[in-house]
């Protein structure tokens, strides 16, 4: 068995977990980003019901950078 049958049904297309409910969605919406201090920051998503209440939070594009 190889990665393609296990996980065929996940792995098709963007699929993410939402913050608020814990499910899967195939439709994720950033809501949510958090920086490190070391490597890459992360990004949290939300369904599309739960996006519209948690509200649009800082994102990777809203940060001001220092000249």
């Amino acid at each position: 068995m190889n990665a393609d049958e296990l996980f065929s049904e996940f792995l098709a297309g963007r699929v993410a977990l939402c913050i608020e409910c814990r499910e899967l969605t195939r439709a994720p919406i950033p809501v949510r980003w958090i920086q490190s201090n070391s490597g890459p920051g992360t990004t949290l998503y939300a369904c599309p019901d739960h996006a519209v209440t948690l509200g649009a939070g800082p994102t990777p594009e809203d940060v001001l950078r220092a000249p």
